[in-house]
């Protein structure tokens, strides 16, 4: 079954004090773009994130991010520099007794002074993290992909009833076409007979009324179009039995179908099959709407 381009997936996951959860959102594109947003901590991850997206999607924008528990990415450690502290207190010693003045310099006023603590944060193993996170980014692309199965079946079951209106107006326009040639030719012959009486001329030329019937039938013959639009609504059903790449070889096959419907239109001068060829144009239209949100 056809998957949508539209979708969203989710999961958590965890390594050491790491705690994360992993989104993915996609839309339509016409080509497979995928980004990664994820802590620095996590960058090292994209490529093998990117290509994990690559193997399970194969059209659309595709927005991934990890959101991390910052209590837990990673062990914090702050160290003072005590011979810095030291070199600092004594330098405020000397200055209060040169000058006379409090030496109120206190643990506060030390803390804002320039390199005293330095603060290290311990970085979580990058093999074990990457293992994690792409289980947790697997699992996710897992729920978007059967949320976009989910919206494809729907998808697919529009596309399929608007091919059965389109299959039922491709059989009114065959079956009304000989009808169209017969009705023509009765004008023919009418005008024919007006004109013959009008002038008082000789009788009407059958010979030359069967040509002219004969010329207008072979330029009004759709049975080649509607032929060959048959033959592409099965293939458009067959295609969406299918599962990957659906999209494009259905809008490809949406032209070929528009192509016939307008020979037909532009061939048959009748009203009715006018209306009918019409019809067929605006539900091919809607047709294709739905193949671009397909994959």
């Amino acid at each position: 079954m056809p998957r949508s381009m539209t979708g969203y997936g989710s999961a958590g996951g965890a390594f050491e004090r790491v705690l994360f959860t992993v989104e993915i959102r996609g839309v339509n594109s016409r080509y497979l773009e995928s980004s990664v947003r994820a802590p620095r901590f996590c960058n090292f991850a994209e490529d093998s994130i990117k290509k994990a997206i690559q193997a399970a999607v194969l059209r659309g924008k595709v927005e991934l991010n990890v959101n991390v528990d910052s209590r837990g990415a990673g062990e914090t450690t702050v160290e003072a520099n005590m011979e810095l502290a030291e070199a600092y207190i004594d330098a405020f010693r000397r200055v209060s007794q040169e000058f006379q003045i409090p030496n109120d310099f206190g643990t506060a006023a030390l803390s804002r002074m320039p390199d005293i603590f330095v603060t290290t944060r311990t970085e979580p193993d990058r093999d074990g993290l990457l293992k994690s996170l792409l289980e947790s980014v697997n699992a996710a692309l897992g729920s978007f992909n059967a949320m976009r199965i989910t919206e494809g079946e729907k998808l697919s079951g529009d596309i399929e009833d608007k091919l059965a209106e389109l299959e039922a107006l491709a059989a009114r326009v065959k079956a009304r076409s000989p009808d169209s040639v017969r009705e023509y030719r009765e004008r023919l012959i009418g005008r024919m007979a007006e004109f013959v009486e009008t002038a008082g001329g000789a009788g009407i030329d059958e010979s030359r009324l069967l040509t002219e019937a004969a010329i207008f039938a072979d330029k009004v013959d759709v049975d080649e179009e509607l032929t060959r639009l048959s033959s592409h609504i099965g293939q458009a059903r067959r295609l969406l039995l299918a599962v990957d790449g659906v999209g494009r070889k259905l809008d490809f096959l949406i032209q070929e179908l528009n192509r016939e419907v307008n020979t037909i239109g532009s061939k048959c001068v009748d009203l009715e099959i006018t209306r009918d060829t019409l019809e067929m144009k605006a539900i091919l239209e809607k047709i294709r709407e739905q193949c671009q949100n397909l994959e």
